[in-house]
């Protein structure tokens, strides 16, 4: 498949909300979850395949469950039972459980659904949420698109059982953008990549002639912000994912690098270093024309949008050692907000607005760690060799970053971990990986 038909195809996905399927008596769910507290027992959920009357109905139906369930478990938050332990076998998918069937084994939620292959290459999607204890139907929902982006679906789907028993935006409706390494560590190809959050739909955006480092989504468009080094001269360039154009921005006589977009996606936000000093600066990409914004000596780089645009936090060694700032978007207001031990690096704000992660160093080791926006509460969450560059789930609720082991062939790989600290995981690529950015979830 190439890049352009994958896009489109996810551009026109059709997901027709065909109506809620819910009861009236709603409000007395008795399921929930409660994701801000420190340690979260997983929820025991009953994922049942999608149920159709032709065999390519099944296949698919049997995928989409697979997918919803990996989504679920990843999480965390939830723990899907083995089927082979279901007692009663669904055969209509929209119909009242026996609700002691799941009880006895322990399945404190049920999913159900149905799907329907249409011979104009559409399909309908049926799923029902049920609460097992309190014998009620929490959820339904129908979506009709086409055959292909069944997988979208499944993602969907998920989300909105996450949402549904967390209270939270789900966040597996999204794609990773990395660099996908390769070679030796001296002489490494670094190419850009893309998929799906759990791996899926892998592909490789550029050739790997061009080093390229620090990829970002844009908020909005179907664009991505990296570093390249084309023709050794260290760049700032934008990528359209879908038609594969790239375009340098600005013709800078020294080095741009770190991009990162504002969140109205107008603007990109990046360091420029030049005689010996390294500055941030913003660009509209409107216009084309920077601005300033930063006036330190030394390096001051890594800049990271707050999510409703009126501050940057960003990376500066002004006080002997790298640390953490925040200053308005116009540049005034600068101040230091990191005051713990060790160096701290690769600040970027949540899109919750309430945290900002970054990598630190301390003792002879890294880690990935969070602290308020004022730089209060500060909680690291991960320890290694190697851990750098920290991204958000478009929810805010957990962070992806890379881990290079110990030894220069230390492999190089990406994780996952929620703001617990609990649930760490590596995220499967086909190679070494390094530099992940998360997508918003999908238009």
């Amino acid at each position: 498949m190439s890049m352009k038909s994958m896009f489109v195809k996810t551009r026109h996905l059709i997901v027709m909300i065909s109506g809620l399927l819910m009861v009236s008596n709603m409000a007395r769910a008795e399921v929930n979850i409660d994701i801000t507290q420190g340690n979260v027992d997983p929820l025991p959920i009953a994922i049942t395949n999608f149920i159709g009357e032709l065999a390519p109905e099944h296949q698919i139906g049997r995928d989409m469950s697979e997918v919803i369930s990996n989504d679920l478990n990843r999480s965390g938050i939830f723990r899907t039972i083995d089927s082979k332990a279901f007692i009663q076998k669904i055969d209509s998918a929209g119909v009242r459980p026996r609700y002691s069937d799941w009880r006895v084994i322990n399945a404190q939620v049920l999913m159900t659904g149905g799907i329907e292959l249409e011979p104009d290459g559409m399909m309908k999607v049926k799923y029902y949420l049920w609460d097992v204890f309190a014998e009620e139907r929490l959820a339904g929902l129908a979506f009709n698109t086409e055959q292909s982006n069944w997988r979208r679906v499944a993602h969907l789907i998920a989300d909105k059982i996450y949402e549904k028993l967390t209270g939270e935006s789900g966040y597996f409706d999204s794609r990773i953008v990395y660099v996908a390494e390769s070679g030796k560590k001296t002489s490494r190809k670094k190419r850009l990549a893309i998929m799906d959050q759990d791996g899926a739909n892998h592909m490789f955006l550029t050739d790997g002639v061009d080093l390229v480092l620090t990829p970002r989504f844009s908020p909005k468009r179907h664009e991505i912000t990296y570093l390249s080094y084309f023709n050794d001269r260290p760049r700032v360039y934008l990528f359209n994912i879908q038609t594969g154009r790239q375009e340098m921005l600005g013709d800078f006589a020294g080095m741009t690098f770190a991009p990162r977009f504002s969140p109205d996606g107008d603007s990109i936000v990046m360091s420029y270093a030049a005689n010996g000093n390294t500055d941030i600066y913003l660009m509209d990409l409107r216009t084309r024309q920077s601005k300033r914004l930063t006036r330190g000596k030394g390096i001051e780089t890594s800049p990271s949008f707050s999510p409703d645009g009126k501050y940057i936090t960003y990376n500066a060694d002004r006080g002997g050692s790298p640390q953490i700032y925040v200053m308005k978007a116009d540049g005034s207001d600068a101040h230091r907000i990191s005051f713990g031990k060790g160096s701290y690096s690769t600040p970027v704000w949540s899109p919750r607005g309430d945290l900002i992660a970054f990598t630190k160093f301390t003792q002879g080791k890294f880690h990935i760690g969070v602290m308020r926006t004022d730089g209060s509460g500060e909680r690291l969450l991960s320890q290694s060799f190697l851990d750098e560059g920290p991204t958000w789930s478009p929810n805010g609720r957990v962070l992806m970053f890379f881990r290079q082991d110990r030894g220069d062939k230390g492999k190089t790989r990406l994780y996952s971990i929620d703001l617990t600290g609990n649930n760490l995981r590596e995220v499967i690529t086909p190679g070494d990986a390094s530099d992940p950015a998360w997508s918003p979830l999908n238009p």
